[in-house]
Formats: C-alpha cells, structure tokens, sequence
C-alpha cells in the first residue's frame, strides 16, 4: 500500500474502559491490533512526529483510548468509551469504496473486533455520503485493464467485509449520514441496529449497472424489510429517503442531522457497558435461527446459554439483583 504523511495518533487517558470497568485489552492486544492497522497503511504517530512516544504509551498503558487517522486518509479510526468509530472518510467521492479504503476499511474492522477493549462499534461516513458501494471509476479502469474482475473483488473484499460486521462478537451500529448505496447499503443493513440522519438515503444500486446484489443484501435486506419489498427495492433500484426506510424498517432511529454523530455514539456508549459476551450469543443465535427450524434454535439456544451463564457478568448481575442494585458488566 502507499505511504504517506502520518497526520494523527492521539491518546486520551482512561476513556478506553468504558462504564463497564477497566479495559480488558493488553498490551499485547494493542500492538496487534496497530499492527493490523500499519499494514493497511495506518501509522501511529502526531502530527509532530512523537511516533516513539506513542508505541511506548501503546505497550504501557492500555487504559487509555486511542485515536488513530489513517494515512491514506481514506479510513479513520477512533475509540473512546470503549466505542470504536470507523470512518469511512473519502466525502468528494461520497465515500465510494476503492481497493485502497476496502482494506484499510477490513484493517480497522478486524482491529476492533480484536481488541477486548472496544465492546461496540460505530460505521459512519463524511459529507453527503455515507458510502455509495464500489468507486466505478476505478472499477471502469480495472475492468479495462483486465486487471480485476467483479468477482475477484467481491470475494476478496466484500464479502469479508460484510460477514465480520454481521458476526464479530460486539454490537455494531452504523450511523448513516448520507446517502448508502449498493455495497455501502449491504455493509449498514448488516450492522446490528442502523440509526439514520434525515437527509440519509438507501439505493439497492446494482441492477442499475447491470449486477446482482453482493456484500449480503440478498440476505439482510429480505430480513429487515420482507422478500417482497426487497424485490422491489432490487429489482427497480429506484432510492428511497429515511423516513421511507424507517417506516419499512430498514432503519431502527431517524434524528436530524446534526444529532447523528452524537445519537450513534450514545447508544454504541450504552452498548459498550453492557455483558458483552451476552450480545456475542445473541447475535449468534439469531443468525443460526434464521436458518434452522425451532427445535435446532432451542437446543442452539441452551448451547448459548451455557456459554453466558457461565460468565463473570451474568454472575454479577445475579448477585446485583439479589442486592437490589444495577449491575455493572465488564465484558467477561
């Protein structure tokens, strides 16, 4: 990949935890983590070029959040609260998915879903956008070159993408500020709970170039919406605004712009302090109950729950109610 000039690495002391107690992350799960992230070209260093300082507040304290920009500028990547937000940040192209964002975009990902201090995640966009699918300008180029074909990128790209939203074992919320269309529709849809601005839009995109739908929107979008409305959605590719998809489901909160950012990370907050093994098993369960008949679900169901009752939270928070108190989750 590329290099260029680093421009960011901040750290904000203790944020990292959460409500829910210390962070779990060690210091061995932050340097693979920021490995992860060098290699898809994210460097850890200020803007002064404190790099060596900041490896060193990586290896020794844990505690603390992390702020990472990426220095292909194409993906940002943030935690605090023990939130991670992954930002999708190419707003003159409305965040349209070239290689280069694709695999910073999977680094960042794969980065959060390692580290045991973030326990929920925020997928948003800049500017008008929050991402429109596959930048069809380079795509126009490569199909010319012959240098990548359709299915050589979904493969390796998006449906990575999409199966690690749908399956890492922590919440994911994506704050759709703009327009999401084609694989940048798939990748909200397969978020966990989809909060959207007022001036957000959806566009099942494909059939308009002449492609079937990828990065999951056959399976996530006649889930949410129904098989018929999905149809319709696919078929005519026709856009529909946020208070269509609210109404049909598409979408679980509409806010006024302004209150995006905030509404998303809020709720990512509450999430973050909650038993995050417990949301792991539900995710699971509801991913293999949508293929199974009932009785597979009951006994995946006791599977799960052997899993989480065995965890320090579920006991914690037995032994808070017994006490009459809120229990306080620390993700284990």
């Amino acid at each position: 990949m590329r290099r260029h000039t680093p421009r960011a690495l901040l750290l904000a002391r203790g944020a990292g935890a959460g409500r829910g107690g210390p962070a779990r992350g060690g210091p061995a799960a932050r340097a693979r983590a920021a490995r992860a992230l060098c290699r898809a070209g994210v460097v850890l260093c200020d803007a002064a070029g404190a790099s060596r300082q900041a490896r060193r507040d990586l290896a020794v304290r844990p505690e603390e959040a992390l702020i990472v920009t990426d220095t292909s500028e194409t993906v940002r990547y943030e935690q605090q609260d023990g939130v991670a937000t992954v930002t999708l940040a190419r707003p003159e192209a409305m965040n349209a998915l070239t290689v280069e964002t694709k695999v910073a975009l999977l680094a960042a990902l794969r980065a959060a879903a390692g580290d045991d201090a973030v326990r929920a995640v925020v997928l948003t966009g800049t500017g008008r956008g929050f991402c429109v699918g596959q930048d069809l300008r380079e795509h126009a180029g490569m199909l010319a070159s012959g240098t990548e074909g359709v299915e050589s990128t979904v493969r390796e790209h998006y449906n990575p993408l999409a199966l690690l939203v749908a399956t890492m074992d922590k919440p994911v919320v994506a704050a759709v500020n703009g327009m999401a269309a084609g694989a940048g529709a798939s990748l909200a849809m397969a978020a966990d709970l989809r909060v959207a601005a007022r001036s957000a839009g959806f566009l099942m995109a494909f059939a308009g170039v002449g492609l079937a739908a990828d990065s999951g929107a056959s399976w996530t979008l006649q889930r949410l919406v129904g098989s018929g409305r999905a149809a319709e959605l696919l078929l005519l590719a026709e856009p529909i605004d946020a208070a269509t998809a609210l109404d049909i489901g598409l979408v679980h909160r509409l806010v006024e712009d302004d209150e995006l950012a905030a509404t998303a990370h809020g709720l990512a907050v509450r999430l973050a302090a909650g038993p995050t093994r417990a949301y792991g098993a539900i995710k699971r369960q509801l991913a293999f109950s949508a293929s199974h008949d009932l009785a597979s679900s009951l006994e995946n169901e006791a599977v799960e729950q052997e899993v989480a009752g065995a965890t320090t939270d579920h006991r914690d928070a037995v032994t808070a109610f017994v006490a009459k108190a809120r229990p306080t989750f620390h993700g284990r």
